[in-house]
This record gives C-alpha cells, sequence and structure tokens, in this order.
C-alpha cells in the first residue's frame, strides 16, 4: 500500500482554507493544472472526491472535511514540533500569551508576573477577542488565553480551561461621591451607575441583584473595557461595579473606595489551553495542574 503523500495533503489544505484554486496557485507559485494533478491524486488515494467543484468555486465534500480536519491537526503538531524545537535550540523560552481585550490589566500583570523579566524568557502579549484568540490557541500561535469567559469544551473544541481566580465584585467610587454613608439600596437607587455590557457574567449578577432588590438604577455608562470603568469612577462620573483587582492602584492611594462588596457578584479568570503533546513548561509555573474544568 502506498503511503500518504504529505505534499499532496498540503495542497489539499491550502486550497481548502482558500477555497479558490486560482488564489492558491498565486500565493505558491504554481499551475493551477499541477495543482489540480496533486489534489485528483490524493482523490484516488483516499479513494474520495474531496472537492464539489461548482464553477470556479470549490466546496469541500464530506469527505473533504474530514480530511482537512485531520491535515489541520497533522501540520499543526508539525508547526508545534517545530517552534518547539526551534526555541530549545536557541536557549531562549517564549511565551505566547493572548489576553481578552477587555480583561483587567492588573490581572494579567498579576498572572504573568513570576516569568517576566527571567533570563532566557521571552513574553509575547496579544489581546483580541475570544473568537480570535482561540482561533489563535487553535492553531498554535499562542499558548494560552486569558479570559473570563470559558470556552466550551467538546469533541470539535478541545480547549482545556484552567481556573486561576475568583475576584469579589463591588460597588466602588471616589471618596467624594462616597462621603455620605447610606445603604447599599439607596446608592444604587440615587446614584448614578458604570456597569460593563449586558453580556458579561457581572451584568447579569448585577441585573439580578437590583430585580432582587426592587431598584432601577440610574445607569450612565455601559461599557466594555474595564480600564475605562476604571477611569470613569476616578473622573466621578459615577459609581462602578467592578472586581477589585481592576482598581488595586487606586484603592491602595485612596483614589477611589471599596463602598460595599456586592453580594453573589463575582468575577472568575480563566487560562485557556490545549491538550498539547509539547506543553510550554513556562506555562507549569503559572497554572496549577488541578485547577482544570
Amino acid at each position: 500500500m502506498t503511503d500518504l503523500n504529505y505534499h499532496h495533503l498540503h495542497l489539499f489544505r491550502a486550497v481548502a482554507h482558500d477555497g479558490n484554486l486560482t488564489r492558491t496557485a498565486e500565493k505558491l507559485h504554481l499551475s493551477q493544472s499541477a495543482i489540480s494533478v496533486q489534489i485528483r491524486k490524493l482523490e484516488d488515494r483516499l479513494g474520495h472526491l474531496l472537492f464539489d467543484r461548482r464553477g470556479r468555486q470549490l466546496h469541500l465534500t464530506e469527505a473533504g472535511r474530514i480530511a482537512l480536519d485531520h491535515a489541520d491537526a497533522i501540520f499543526a503538531v508539525g508547526d508545534e514540533l517545530l517552534g518547539t524545537l526551534r526555541d530549545a535550540g536557541r536557549g531562549l523560552q517564549v511565551l505566547r500569551v493572548g489576553a481578552l481585550a477587555t480583561l483587567s490589566r492588573n490581572f494579567q500583570l498579576g498572572f504573568l508576573r513570576p516569568v517576566l523579566g527571567q533570563p532566557g524568557t521571552e513574553v509575547i502579549l496579544r489581546s483580541g477577542s475570544l473568537s480570535e484568540l482561540l482561533s489563535l490557541l487553535e492553531t498554535l500561535n499562542l499558548d494560552v488565553v486569558l479570559t473570563n469567559q470559558p470556552p466550551q469544551r467538546d469533541a470539535t473544541t478541545p480547549f482545556v480551561s484552567h481556573r486561576l481566580a475568583e475576584q469579589p465584585v463591588s460597588l466602588v467610587g471616589t471618596p467624594a461621591r462616597l462621603k455620605a454613608t447610606t445603604s447599599l439600596a439607596q446608592r444604587l437607587a440615587t446614584l448614578p451607575i458604570i456597569l460593563p455590557s449586558t453580556n458579561s457574567s457581572i451584568r447579569i449578577g448585577f441585573d439580578a441583584l437590583v430585580a432582587q432588590l426592587g431598584i432601577r438604577p440610574s445607569i450612565v455608562a455601559e461599557v466594555d473595557d474595564m480600564a475605562m470603568m476604571r477611569l470613569l469612577a476616578r473622573e466621578d462620573a459615577g459609581l462602578a461595579v467592578l472586581p477589585l483587582i481592576a482598581i488595586k492602584d487606586e484603592l491602595e492611594l485612596g483614589i477611589l473606595i471599596d463602598a460595599e462588596r456586592l453580594p453573589g457578584i463575582s468575577e472568575t479568570f480563566y487560562a485557556v489551553t490545549l491538550d498539547r503533546r509539547f506543553p510550554n513548561p513556562m506555562l507549569q509555573r503559572l497554572i496549577s495542574p488541578a485547577a482544570e474544568s
């Protein structure tokens, strides 16, 4: 039996991701006919058509989709091996970290602190949306993703979520704003409130709390970014609903005050990884093996 030709598999994968033979041929500096011949040889080897050809567009068949999943996994392992051995060969350990763009900067710094400035180490930090970062993680362009929104884990999304910390959430504001001593219900009912967006776990908990108290708060801002919420609170635009780690420096300097912990509301932080054959050794210093879900 003839072994699988990985060059054929590489060309098939390139065309499958492009969805266009002409575009792939231009990228690889090959003729369309040469690529077509190689893909037909792969189809003959596998015994199935991989593409449904509709005009100029190529659409994966069911067998093509299965083949692409395996091809992606095969070449991802190869990239992982090359990256691991390349970094080991030059005596430099590189940790590639993705962080949700709206995540607390203080939390990110606290997570990375054990490896920052260590001899022979380099940290590459990227921010973005959760979908963008998980895509980079899946293609091994990141080693870990920091988030407060753990992804689902199933057969098609093999992510491992490590629960790192759970932070209490408080109503915070300037000393001037909180000068008068009032109850939580009075503050929520009478003072301007700065909240995270409606799809966050903090906001969901806050909405449940005010519904339980029978209060309609005066919302002056809805903000995705914790750093922006912190700045608005510093400017005395209102009381902000934030995890305390996001305002650690302001609390120490007395710029903001922790008025009151909000019952039943917390922010959970996760490190998301893949179950890799060659895990980045730097991660072992940052993530507890027991903290998985």
